[in-house]
């Protein structure tokens, strides 16, 4: 079995430059003229009713050929305030571009995520300022979480004139777009610039470094603001279930991106010559093509059902497997092995029964490993669900919300991955965030 080589500079610097460098360099104009002058504009667009956020794709790419970037960046931004992230690392592919007429075996889908990206990159790179706060209202909301879903909230909710303070824990604001998606997603420090450009509507007062239940209480914050929105994301993470001592070696994925993404110097970062992790979801395929990307030998993902049920959409799979990673389908880690770092992990192969559910089959692999990366899903942290949110109800790890994102508590709204309906995704955050402000801005001004 492997011994443990986990160490730093397994590349040169220049080489990890490259492999973090833009995964999708964004189009020139008359690369984006060409893509825009591809689309049918369809009266019913099945590619805004495939958006979560509901943007108008057609009318924006229409100012695109119009060569009205403002416009279209408007467009866009006023359904998707985090329109230029999502341009990023939206996946379209099973969304807006799946949705697209132009998506069949002959052709190929309007590149919509590249022409967002065209329209909304020149109002962060100028810091436009495309919309103006209206008259205050004196009203005052409290937003628990600088994620997606919190500065979605936050921003829309200042647009309308109530005064929005951001509590958050970590230092810089952006939840998962600063901390937890892939360096080669988002460069040149791109989601701090669209921080930036969100508070600068003004009206959004921010205090970091607040934990909610240390620092602050829910309770608190119901007596001192006209409303709450929670948007604390999922800070506890899924244990493998093994029954083996704690071995060194054995990381969070989200943890080990995060420390990748506040790198100064990618090429510092220690990584593994033999690394596995477990999961099916995009953090798995980040953690996954990273590690290969800074000089890993072996890179493999293993997940227990098939290629189907996996979270990642196929785009991300393949990126994957072209960045030299192997997909183990139909397997479950069973038992690590090692004496105090971990040196390998054994699985089992897995199987549906006749009524769709797992069943282990008893016949068993082993793989080398000197780091195993667990990518199964987060939760919310226990200390908090348990103390701080013992009155909010929550189902399945998760805060209970209806259609409004409203919670079971009076003047709590919640949105992002801590409620039901959350799915990892961005846009998806970004779309609770808006729909609970206007809740909120409902319930502010008519009750």
């Amino acid at each position: 079995m492997a011994t443990s080589d986990i160490r730093s500079h397994r590349l040169e610097k220049a080489e990890i430059d490259r492999n973090f460098a833009d995964l999708h360099p964004p189009l020139g104009p008359s690369e984006a003229l060409i893509e825009a002058d591809r689309c049918y504009f369809c009266f019913d667009a099945p590619c805004t009713t495939a958006c979560p956020t509901g943007i108008d794709i057609p009318a924006f790419i229409q100012k695109i050929r119009s060569e009205n970037r403002r416009g279209s960046a408007r467009t866009i931004l006023q359904e998707n305030i985090m329109g230029g992230m999502c341009a990023r690392v939206c996946p379209t592919e099973v969304l807006c571009e799946e949705a697209c007429v132009r998506n069949t075996h002959e052709d190929k889908p309007v590149e919509i995520g590249l022409l967002q990206r065209y329209a909304t990159d020149p109002v962060f790179d100028e810091s436009a300022k495309l919309f103006e706060r209206a008259e205050p209202t004196g009203r005052k909301v409290a937003v628990v979480g600088g994620g997606p879903a919190g500065l979605s909230c936050a921003h829309r909710l200042a647009s309308l004139g109530h005064d929005v303070v951001i509590y958050n824990r970590d230092d810089k604001l952006g939840g998962l777009n600063e901390y937890g998606i892939a360096a080669y997603k988002t460069v040149n420090d791109f989601a701090q610039r669209e921080v930036d450009w969100i508070l600068a509507i003004g009206g959004i007062e921010v205090k970091t470094g607040v934990v909610l239940g240390g620092d602050i209480t829910l309770a608190d914050l119901q007596k001192s603001f006209d409303a709450v929105f929670l948007g604390i994301g999922l800070a506890g993470v899924n244990a493998l279930g093994l029954n083996d001592k704690k071995l060194d070696g054995v990381e969070n994925a989200v943890d080990y991106i995060a420390e990748l993404r506040q790198a100064k110097d990618t090429s510092t970062l220690p990584v593994g010559r033999n690394v596995v992790v477990i999961g099916g979801g995009m953090t798995a395929i980040d953690i996954a093509v990273q590690s290969k990307r800074l000089g890993a030998e072996n890179v493999d993902i293993v997940y227990r059902r098939g290629e189907k049920e996996m979270g990642a959409s196929q785009f991300e799979q393949d990126l994957a497997r072209t960045n030299g990673v192997k997909i183990h389908h139909w397997a479950m880690p069973v038992r690590l092995h090692g004496e105090d770092h971990v040196c390998a992990i054994e699985l089992e192969r897995t199987v549906l029964d006749a009524k769709g559910n797992l069943q282990m089959t008893g016949e068993s692999a082993t793989l080398d490993a000197d780091v195993v990366f667990k990518a199964i899903g987060q939760k919310l942290d226990d200390g908090t669900a348990n103390s701080e949110l013992g009155g909010v109800r929550i189902d399945g790890g998760k805060i209970v919300v209806d259609e409004s994102q409203a919670t079971s508590l009076d003047k709590i709204w919640a949105g992002g991955d801590c409620a039901t309906g959350g799915d990892d995704l961005t846009v998806t955050a970004v779309q609770q965030g808006k729909v609970a402000a206007m809740a909120i801005h409902g319930s502010l001004t008519n009750g």
